[in-house]
């Protein structure tokens, strides 16, 4: 096939997932955003450095040419077409920039195929920082949780934020009473608020009572809010929410308007079987978007963790929810009990093309029926993705919370079976916290899987880091429960983010620091290195590489389980996103 047929067949391709989104929400292929370039330009002290998006429709010869605009004026500023790499570096910017903007041309067999829009130079706000781009909040608050998405169809990714930021938990030892109500508020990524909405008393002020998603549920081009709500203030006299209606509530991303809402699954069950405790089991709830037909995405709605769960699918068809199936384990093998996580993934473990459902320590298949448990119990911490590109298929990595008295406490599966594939050999008291799973150690294989355990006063006590085959190639306990980590440098290794220092393992080298508390890494402008999305009082602080890039590849936000785990950021316990092939897969 020749280039120019290559180019028409990807556009062609590319034109009918368009019109299929565009159609109906019952799609003929796997529905995914329309993304643009995703073109930043930041200022460092002698040069500018430019950074683009690669697309998946993008031929495979396809190269780019930079331009730099003042006015009426338009200068190209590379000698050869760009084609090892999606960067550039103006090495002779204007002084003072002269209200400069720059632009990428995407071009193949001698012809322009598009233009990225126009993009401001951003500054260096601060030499002691990383370099980032700083979206201002209508307040002075902290934010919690953010949702990633196009919210107005014009292929950036904007935010959906919740805030204030601070957390109450549901047990009886933590929770005390909500002082306030909890807010969305969405902003484009160029800074404009575009509407607030107050949950009210009926949601308490914790995660587990307010998760919330940012999807495209209707392959319109503009993601959707979706929320659990509630109605009026029914608080009891202590402040805990214990009756009222409970809603599934569908918000159009750009107005913060309510479209549709279905009930939420009801606690009830939750305080016949918990008595006592039934306020703490029911108040766990969460989240998630999966492809269950493989192209359509779905609402996933749970409730419960520690022993009964519930979970409802739903479709959206830009108007209405329309109910798809319901999974209860009340009547299911003990094994099936009490195996929720703190955190949802939607991934196809089967490769049936369709996505399967992650709640845990079990999977259920797409057609809502129980697809195999582990029978641990709750893990702490789970990370799906092909975590070991030695074997076929798709691997989870587990933390289990639960006491495991002889083996597994922390331990690898196949994704597709369940069956453990390694696990540690001896007692686990409480693995806790988010853990670390990631290749970050280029001396081993797949990636590298870290976990923690307590001791009696539930601190850190003892902690291993695992290669992908279960070898032990760690013990140092410096990460305590756990740390962060993001593609920053040139290479295939994520670097870690540990006390807000970017530094390459196991050398140690500091790429430098990042302020404010990290909510969420994700592939959100530039290419396809990551960015480290900060809470700072007031303001979004998106951290972004200016390290000259290596090679391309394909943004990481068009990898399915990587897109669906950047979806859950807004709800649940925090964990960095996974991949569903090696990244040298995604390279071009």
């Amino acid at each position: 096939m020749s280039l120019r047929q290559s180019t028409v067949c990807r556009l062609f391709t590319a034109l009918l997932l368009t019109l299929a989104a565009a159609s109906s929400v019952k799609a003929q292929w796997r529905v995914a955003e329309k993304l643009d370039r995703g073109l930043v330009v930041m200022a460092e002290k002698d040069h500018r450095y430019l950074s683009w998006r690669l697309l998946e429709s993008d031929p495979a010869a396809v190269a780019f040419d930079v331009y730099r605009h003042v006015g009426d004026k338009s200068q190209k500023l590379n000698a050869e077409p760009i084609t090892k790499t999606t960067d550039f570096v103006d090495k002779s910017p204007l002084p003072g920039d002269a209200g400069a903007t720059y632009s990428v041309r995407a071009i193949a067999d001698g012809k322009t195929l598009n233009e990225s829009a126009k993009a401001p130079i951003t500054p260096r706000y601060d030499d002691d920082e990383l370099p980032h781009l700083r979206v201002k909040l209508d307040g002075d608050h902290l934010f919690q949780k953010v949702g990633i998405a196009d919210l107005d169809g014009d292929g950036r990714l904007d935010f959906v934020i919740k805030q204030p930021e601070k957390n109450i938990d549901p047990w009886h030892k933590y929770w005390y009473k909500s002082p306030d109500t909890y807010k969305l508020e969405a902003y484009t990524l160029d800074g404009k608020m575009l509407w607030r909405y107050d949950l009210g008393w009926a949601i308490e002020r914790g995660i587990w009572y307010s998760p919330y998603i940012v999807f495209d549920l209707d392959g319109d081009g503009k993601a959707e809010v979706i929320a659990k709500t509630g109605q009026g203030d029914p608080r009891d006299s202590d402040g805990r929410v214990t009756s009222g209606p409970e809603y599934l509530t569908v918000l159009n991303g750009q107005t913060g308007k309510p479209i549709t809402r279905a009930d939420w699954p009801d606690r009830a069950d939750f305080y016949e079987i918990g008595k006592d405790r039934g306020y703490n089991y029911a108040s766990r709830n969460q989240i998630m978007v999966a492809y269950l037909d493989g192209k359509t995405p779905h609402l996933l709605v749970e409730r419960g963790t520690y022993n009964l769960i519930i979970v409802d699918a739903y479709r959206f068809d830009g108007k209405t929810l329309q109910h798809v199936w319901r999974w209860n384990n009340r009547d299911l093998d003990r094994k099936f009990w009490g195996q929720g996580a703190h955190w949802m993934h939607a991934a196809d473990v089967d490769a049936d093309g369709c996505d399967e459902v992650i709640i845990g320590s079990a999977v259920l298949d797409e057609d809502g029926k129980a697809l195999w448990s582990t029978g641990l119990g709750h893990p702490d911490h789970s990370y799906v993705g092909d975590l070991d590109p030695k074997r076929p298929g798709l691997e989870i990595y587990y933390g289990i919370e639960s006491r495991q008295k002889e083996r597994n406490g922390m331990c690898m599966v196949d994704a597709a079976t369940g069956k453990i594939l390694w696990g540690y050999e001896g007692f686990t008291r409480h693995v806790h916290s988010q853990g670390m799973c990631s290749d970050i150690d280029a001396r081993y294989p797949g990636w590298e899987a870290y976990s923690c355990d307590t001791d009696a006063q539930k601190k850190p006590d003892w902690a291993l880091m695992h290669a992908a085959d279960g070898t032990v190639i760690g013990k140092d306990k410096t990460w305590k429960f756990g740390t962060r980590a993001a593609w920053w440098d040139a290479d295939a290794q994520r670097e870690v983010v540990f006390r807000n220092h970017v530094t390459d393992y196991p050398d140690g080298k500091d790429h430098g620091r990042v302020e404010g508390r990290i909510v969420a890494i994700a592939d959100v402008v530039g290419d396809w290195r990551e960015e480290i999305i900060c809470s700072m009082n007031g303001m979004i602080r998106i951290y972004t590489t200016t390290e000259p890039a290596a090679d391309r590849r394909v943004t990481l936000m068009r990898d399915p389980i990587y897109r669906m785990d950047v979806a859950a950021a807004a709800m649940g316990y925090y964990q960095d996103p996974c991949l569903s092939r090696d990244l040298s897969a995604l390279k071009r």
